[in-house]
């Protein structure tokens, strides 16, 4: 008898030792929680919260912000570029953009190169003669002075019209859209004449949210015209001017040059005709 009950508490014990471990609730350290946004709420999440508020504002210093300038987190700023040749409508493009941001119930501000005084400085005019007053400027860098800084904080969307004149673009692009949190609009010439980049349009397309390439009519055979022709023997790049010095054109018609000179040629004897004609009269 004592053998067995010896027996039967040396399996008790041999039971107990292999048996599992059970841990009360908190014996072992929690995982750390993963990261997410938003923050919950709570003091670690506020310090969270705190410490990111930190490292942004810092960042804007850097960028040029200053103390004085706030982050706007709660508004990202937009770029949105129109590019094509010229008669592509593209200040028609920017102006429906602009008038619509105006029905929706933002504040805009309108932008164009002073060195553009066809239609007068105080406005952004296209073709057909729709226009929107405007600031005209030989720098984007002068439109916070103009503007004053209090007044530049309430504008929510800046147009920008004949982009390619503006050599500051793409710092003054970054700093509205980046750090200010305004929507750009911006409208200009991709290619000059010769086909070459055309001031610093193309450089802003990294930065934008969207591209839209406009195409116009051939003037020598109705057909899509992506190219801007020069009637003059004018060579510098920026010539200002109208249909009296430009056509937009196809691809076979501004690579076919003995067929795009004499058709110039033509226009242009057209041209004089008239205007001799009518002075006689």
């Amino acid at each position: 008898m004592r053998s067995i009950c010896a027996m039967r508490s040396l399996l008790a014990a041999a039971a107990a030792a292999s048996a599992p471990t059970v841990l009360r609730a908190g014996a072992l350290s929690p995982r750390p929680p993963l990261l997410s946004l938003p923050f919950r709420r709570g003091r670690a999440a506020g310090n969270l919260l705190g410490a990111a508020r930190s490292a942004s504002a810092a960042a804007q210093s850097r960028l040029g912000g200053g103390a004085a300038m706030d982050v706007r987190a709660a508004q990202s700023g937009e770029i949105h570029v129109i590019v094509g040749p010229m008669f592509a409508g593209k200040t028609t493009a920017l102006l429906r953009r602009v008038q619509a941001e105006v029905g929706s119930g933002r504040t805009v501000a309108l932008i164009k190169s002073d060195k553009d005084n066809r239609y007068g400085l105080d406005s952004v005019v296209t073709h057909d003669g729709t226009k929107m007053e405007c600031w005209a400027l030989s720098e984007l860098s002068n439109f916070h002075e103009k503007l004053g800084m209090e007044a530049y904080d309430k504008v929510d969307v800046i147009g920008i019209d004949e982009a390619q004149f503006f050599d500051d673009l793409y710092d003054f692009c970054c700093k509205a859209a980046d750090r200010d949190g305004k929507i750009v609009v911006v409208a200009g010439l991709d290619g000059d004449y010769k086909r070459k980049k055309f001031g610093s349009v193309l450089d802003i397309v990294p930065l934008a949210d969207s591209v839209t390439k406009l195409t116009a009519r051939c003037e020598l055979c109705g057909r899509r015209a992506f190219f801007t022709l020069r009637k003059t023997q004018e060579t510098k790049t920026e010539l200002i001017g109208g249909a009296d010095v430009y056509m937009p054109v196809c691809r076979q018609h501004y690579m076919d040059g003995q067929v795009v000179i004499e058709a110039t040629r033509v226009v242009l004897g057209l041209d004089r005709s008239t205007t001799t004609a009518q002075a006689l009269k």
